[in-house]
């Protein structure tokens, strides 16, 4: 925009200078570019609505005076569609159809036949200068919104992300340390009765700190890396050996494939149900029960303990769990009787 008004007083004063036009018209044309490239940015930026209209009507008034004494010269007619310009950057669109409409009045003076030519000619640059003007301030806007936008979604992945990471290690690395930690009291309690078998008790702990050191790894290293896929069963029936209570896993129906996301949250559903009952239930006995045989695909962790003494909500485990299953489209529910709890999940495949 500068670069045309710097452009229309070039172009007025070649034409001056050839003795075309009337040389008067200089001074208003020269106060025309300065306002229009010094005073824009400064208009601009102002909170109060009164200046945009205040500074519009001086270039109004300038341009009208370089086009009136240049008698309709081109570089007056380019200093008319800088005016317009502006006036759609600044102005609400009536502001706008205004001045467009005022443009083609500019010619009154003339003879009828060449004034309504040549203002309906004025009129069409002003009104197509407009139309430019407007789809670029919407593209303008559209970008700056799609930036926006994208900003927004990629702060929701980073938040997604860090829950996930949340959920990994609450889910793994939580359930890993739960299991050392019993093992090592344990194995404290018989320490001096049974020194074999507290040695025992150290060996499965130290097992068990290693695939917890696995999992931070996993977890922290190599987050998107995927892992070599091991059936669900076999994977839960290793977690039933490392349970901390004796406990049973039945699978019903044939087994078939699923999501790597889907038997990942299972899997994980049968972490947080175990030690949960290890920490909470005080229960003797628990049991897995993974069943193919609906539509979707369920997995339950029961046990015989003493059930809920609070609220079924549960704490981030739990939160995690319903996280993981809404993601999936399924669901997670929690219930207990006085014979113990049953911690559900539910998920089409």
């Amino acid at each position: 925009m500068a670069a045309l008004t710097v452009a229309a007083f070039l172009t007025l004063l070649v034409d001056v200078a050839g003795g075309h036009r009337d040389g008067l018209a200089l001074l208003p044309g020269l106060l025309f570019t300065v306002a229009a490239t010094l005073g824009f940015a400064r208009v601009e930026g102002r909170g109060r609505r009164r200046f945009p209209y205040a500074y519009i009507a001086v270039l109004f008034l300038l341009g009208f005076a370089v086009f009136v004494i240049s008698a309709a010269s081109v570089g007056a007619t380019l200093m008319l569609v800088v005016l317009v310009i502006q006036t759609t950057l600044l102005l609400p669109l009536t502001a706008v159809v205004v001045v467009v409409v005022l443009l083609p009045f500019l010619h009154t003076g003339m003879a009828p036949a060449e004034g309504i030519r040549e203002g309906l000619s004025l009129l069409a640059v002003g009104a197509f200068a407009a139309v430019v003007t407007k789809l670029l301030m919407r593209e303008r806007d559209a970008r700056t919104a799609l930036a926006r936008a994208q900003l927004r979604v990629e702060a929701l992945a980073v938040l997604e992300e860090r829950n996930r990471v949340a959920r990994d290690i609450h889910d793994g690395l939580g359930h890993a340390l739960t299991v050392v930690q019993m093992q090592i009291k344990a194995a404290r309690a018989v320490l001096a009765a049974r020194p074999d078998r507290a040695d025992e008790m150290l060996s499965k702990a130290q097992h068990q700190a290693e695939e917890a050191l696995q999992e931070v790894r996993r977890s922290v290293g190599a987050l998107r890396e995927p892992r070599p896929p091991v059936p669900l069963p076999e994977a839960l029936r290793a977690l039933t050996e490392t349970a901390g209570v004796p406990t049973g896993l039945e699978v019903r129906g044939e087994r078939r494939p699923l999501p790597a996301e889907a038997e990942e949250s299972l899997f994980r559903a049968a972490q947080e149900g175990l030690t949960n009952v290890r920490k909470h239930a005080h229960a003797t006995k628990a049991e897995l029960v993974l069943d193919y045989s609906r539509p979707g695909v369920r997995l339950e962790v029961r046990d015989d303990g003493a059930g809920l003494t609070g609220s079924a909500d549960g704490g981030f485990g739990l939160l995690g769990l319903r996280e993981r299953a809404t993601q999936l489209g399924g669901r997670l529910t929690l219930d207990s009787a006085p014979g113990g709890a049953t911690l559900r999940m539910e998920l089409p495949g």
